[in-house]
């Protein structure tokens, strides 16, 4: 072969980087009784999507946690893998000990809260080795650690991050969803603003944006904005 082959090879641009968002949105988790699963689900107050079964035996259940941009899905004959055997589900929050507090109000057996001295140990089944109770020194972001299980032991590691490294943590709407968003954003505020209390519009914007992206419909979205712009005014 050529060096005049060599170079043009070499010179061979490669295929340009995907663009196409992929965006995962469902994660499923196999349990042994789905009606169980459901119950334990909706004691936590994630939100139910779907409850789908057909003639074949196939039943879908959807479930989405509050302000997660991922759902999870069970069902019948869908997963051949064993009940119980999903661990270290993720769930990210702002204030652990808060949310430990409601998941054990709803009924879910959770840890103490906890971070970690050996890297890995929040993984670690028994609970006990290389852990310290009490959240991570100042709260330090992606320190603090709880766990809990559903009725079959799928897993799930509740993390504490406050501040998020650079460059994470961007909103996942693309363009054109985000606009219409923001339109819809604009056509309730307008109703809402002749007779509102003086206020900045990013006050009212954000709770009705950040409501939506929860779940809410847009009457509550509108009364979270008010609630909003008066807790602003106090």
């Amino acid at each position: 072969m050529s060096s005049t082959q060599i170079s043009n090879e070499q010179a061979t641009p490669l295929p340009a980087a995907a663009t196409v968002d992929l965006k995962l949105e469902v994660v499923v988790i196999p349990v042994s009784d789905v009606d169980r699963a459901k119950r334990f689900y909706e004691r936590l107050g994630w939100r139910l999507d779907a409850d789908f079964a057909f003639d074949n035996g196939f039943r879908v259940v959807q479930f989405t946690p509050p302000g997660s941009g991922c759902s999870i899905q069970f069902g019948t004959n869908m997963t051949s893998a064993a009940p119980g055997s999903a661990h270290g589900l993720y769930l990210v929050v702002s204030d652990i000990e808060a949310a430990r507090h409601e998941l054990v109000a709803r009924g879910a057996e959770a840890s103490d809260v906890f971070h970690a001295t050996t890297p890995g140990a929040q993984f670690q089944p028994d609970g006990k080795s290389g852990r310290v109770n009490g959240p991570a020194p100042n709260h330090a972001s992606y320190s603090s650690f709880a766990t809990f299980t559903d009725p079959d032991g799928n897993s799930w590691l509740l993390q504490e991050i406050k501040t998020r490294l650079p460059g994470r943590g961007l909103s996942s709407l693309d363009v054109s969803t985000l606009t219409e968003l923001l339109q819809e954003t604009e056509q309730h505020h307008g109703e809402y603003e002749p007779t509102a209390p003086k206020h900045h519009w990013s006050e009212w914007y954000a709770a009705y944006i950040v409501a939506r992206e929860r779940g809410k419909s847009p009457e509550e979205a509108s009364k979270d904005g008010a609630l909003q712009v008066e807790s602003a005014r106090r």
